[in-house]
């Protein structure tokens, strides 16, 4: 497939001022699109029934996060240490603590077509060091660090559809890269997936279509791009902010009756969260939407996002 010069654009569906808005995942067990804002250490969470928003508050920056197979629960990655959210309640669970004694803290992740949590960590000196890790919570809660290249700024993690393929990237790099990722947690043949064409941009969050293509938000650069399983670009989406930041796919899609279930919803429809963190006031200024969630109905569909399958203690 051809790139269309005319790029598909995200229209705003709620403007909801992130200064560090990631983690875009969409719940197929309740109908919801949940997301964090970063620095605000808050949990969003948006429900297109009726097009109401909430949020949690959170006792440290919420990094990163994955639905878990018990719904009262989400496994959050907060800055310092990976635990367990009751939804119900507001509390924590605490289960590891992580790079205890390095400048770093917990950045991007994703679980694993077998139900476990994999993510990664970044430098919080600002120096773009590459003293962080990827690491993967297995469903007893042992934590092991993976074998692939310590990052600056750890992104991109998503499995292809049948679970084989890894991808990350280390975002200043400006590099995708994939491996091979076995059942058993074995990983193998680490290797460049992509990089980026366009003279600005960096890749941050990533998510997978039931096709196998690798969506991808570029902070910076004001687009998700698509890339098919061979990393070749096939479509793009204009974003109209400048730091798109994570993405997922949900549904119901665009314009279908809303309070679909996890059986009918079609996952057509693609959520993008942004930023405005390092946007100056002047910056900030032309960019009135950063920090906003935005969507795109997609011909494409995606896949249900695993659940974390551990359980609290």
């Amino acid at each position: 497939m051809s790139v269309n010069p005319r790029a598909q654009r995200a229209t705003l569906l709620l403007d909801a001022q992130c200064e560090l808005g990631e983690g875009a995942t969409w719940c197929a067990q309740s109908g919801r699109f949940y997301w964090t804002d970063i620095e605000g250490a808050r949990l969003w969470r948006y429900d297109p029934a009726d097009g109401s928003s909430e949020s949690f508050d959170m006792p440290e920056r919420l990094a990163t996060f994955a639905l878990c197979a018990n719904p009262r629960f989400l496994l959050v990655g907060l800055a310092s240490h990976l635990a367990f959210f009751d939804l119900d309640r507001g509390t924590t669970q605490r289960i590891v603590d992580i790079e205890p004694g390095l400048n770093t803290r917990v950045n991007d992740g994703r679980c694993d077509r077998q139900g476990r949590f994999v993510f990664g960590t970044k430098d919080e000196s600002g120096k773009l060091q590459a003293i962080g890790g990827f690491y993967r919570l297995n469903r007893d809660l042992w934590l092991e660090r993976l074998p692939l290249p310590a990052p600056a700024i750890s992104n991109s993690i998503a499995f292809s559809p049948d679970g084989a393929t890894m991808y990350y990237c280390d975002s200043p790099t400006r590099e995708i890269r994939a491996c091979d990722y076995r059942a058993d947690g074995g990983i193998a043949n680490d290797r460049l997936f992509t990089r980026l064409s366009d003279p600005n941009g960096l890749p941050d969050g990533s998510t997978v279509d039931s096709d196998g293509g690798l969506w991808n938000a570029q902070w910076g650069g004001a687009r998700v791009v698509r890339y098919g399983p061979d990393g070749v670009e096939t479509e793009r989406i204009d974003v109209p902010t400048t730091q798109p930041s994570c993405v997922a796919f949900g549904g119901p899609a665009l314009g279908r009756t809303a309070g679909a279930t996890q059986v009918d919803a079609p996952l057509d429809t693609l959520y993008i969260t942004s930023a405005y963190a390092e946007l100056d006031a002047t910056a900030r200024a032309a960019d009135t939407l950063a920090g906003g969630v935005f969507v795109a109905s997609l011909a494409r569909h995606g896949v249900a996002e695993p659940l974390f399958q551990g359980a609290p203690i």
